[in-house]
């Protein structure tokens, strides 16, 4: 990897010449191994070669290299979005606006309104169209310091629009300087065209889409939506079954509105992450902390529809469940393309401490995606995926959402965003 040089007073390592090197930071490691708050190290020299963070030294330590003098700014690695909904066709403003003003979610769904609307609008527009609507809200991630992010189907629910949908987050993965995790989420509402046999739909997505897609390559992992206005866990099982024969990793919308066990049916197919959570009990708890899955915590949805019945965040703790943190971002239930406003509400809606916001916008979401040995920390071998900082404490970027301090966003080691440029 590098030479040692050894003086009498200390062992140098000796680095190439296209090594990078940022020096004079406070580095917020979010390694697990390091005991202070954050994984903080101050006095360290953060070294990156050919896309990955080669080593974490003490300052003195190297020789060579490209400098660059952080200037006591603040080095975390870059933030992980670990579910949204990215791609979708028109919004549903006017519709806000009328549950705002009295009109019953039933009554406008019986007008055409609610998810069936965004479904007609993604249906009917271009691949084209639908690319410019989300590199837009990408952008707006991206300046907030996100490096990778989960993008799901679900607003197409046909072979044809889930596949426009997945090739745009492919295509969005492939323009800009950021790392996408699409999920195949045809589980997501019922179409129009199957309204009267559900049953016959989860058949189509079984045998048809999830194979198609899944050769194809558009897709890394499954979603369900678990729930009374979506599927029953035994539907939401027939689709981890048959992700299960093709190798495919699961998760799960579940306990958004009620108990149905979701949690618990995740947990049995050992998957990714359980999502939302709200009526979640300690059984489910459990049943997570058996498996491994990560909670996702989405307080935008939350905020959004007022409700009042929070996830249980004391008990998540007390089984050491990993909570990541999300957007969720969407057009009708968490219409906010930002990753801090997310995090300010998961501590002051859900009782997060600022730390636990942080490592879920980071460490635990890259394990909610799988990626928890190359992604979420800085931490030699890992991606050097980095946002740099003009802020000397991580909670300055949870303290005020709206904000972004971000001097520089760094992906696979080269500067992309921020004043660094």
């Amino acid at each position: 990897m590098y030479i040692q040089l050894m003086t009498r007073e200390r062992t140098t390592v000796q680095l190439i010449s296209t090594d990078t090197v940022w020096r004079n930071a406070r580095l917020a490691t979010f390694d697990p191994d390091r005991p202070a708050p954050y994984g903080l190290l101050d006095q360290h020299d953060l070294i990156l070669r050919d896309g990955h963070i080669l080593a974490v030294l003490p300052r003195g330590e190297t020789v060579g290299g490209t400098i660059h003098d952080a200037q006591g700014r603040l080095i975390t690695p870059g933030l992980i979005d670990c579910h949204t909904h990215l791609v979708f066709g028109g919004n549903r403003a006017a519709e806000w606006e009328q549950r705002l003003n009295g009109v019953s979610y039933q009554a406008i769904s019986a007008r055409g309104g609610g998810i069936n609307a965004t479904v007609e609008a993604t249906r009917a527009a271009t691949e084209s169209e639908l690319l410019t609507r989300a590199a837009a809200r990408l952008q707006r991630l991206l300046l907030e310091g996100v490096t990778t992010l989960e993008i799901k189907s679900g607003y197409g629910l046909n072979l044809q629009s889930e596949a426009k949908m997945l090739r745009v987050a492919r295509q969005l993965a492939a323009r800009y300087p950021v790392e996408i995790s699409p999920t195949l989420l045809a589980a997501h509402a019922v179409p129009a065209e199957y309204r009267h046999d559900k049953a016959a739909y989860i058949d189509l997505i079984c045998d048809r889409l999830l194979p198609s897609l899944w050769q194809e390559g558009l897709f890394e992992a499954v979603d369900v939506f678990c729930e009374s206005v979506g599927f029953s866990p035994a539907q939401c099982e027939q689709v981890f079954a048959a992700a299960q024969r093709h190798g495919i990793p699961v998760k799960g919308h579940v306990e958004q509105l009620s108990l149905l066990d979701g949690a618990a049916l995740v947990s049995r197919y050992k998957g990714l992450s359980a999502d939302h959570l709200e009526y979640l009990d300690e059984n489910g708890v459990k049943t997570m902390s058996d498996s491994g899955t990560v909670a996702v915590l989405l307080p935008g949805a939350f905020y959004f529809l007022k409700e009042s019945q929070r996830p249980p965040v004391e008990t998540l703790r007390r089984y050491q469940v990993p909570m990541a943190v999300a957007t969720d971002y969407n057009p009708g239930t968490s219409p906010f393309a930002s990753l801090h406003l997310a995090m300010n509400m998961a501590c002051v809606q859900f009782g997060l401490t600022p730390e636990e916001a942080w490592a879920g916008v980071t460490r635990h979401a890259a394990l909610a995606l799988g990626r928890q040995r190359s992604h979420g920390q800085l931490k030699a071998g890992f991606v050097a995926d980095l946002a740099i900082w003009e802020a000397e404490q991580p909670v300055e970027m949870v303290y005020e959402p709206g904000r972004s301090p971000l001097y520089a966003r760094l992906f696979r080691g080269k500067i992309t965003h921020g004043s660094a440029l």
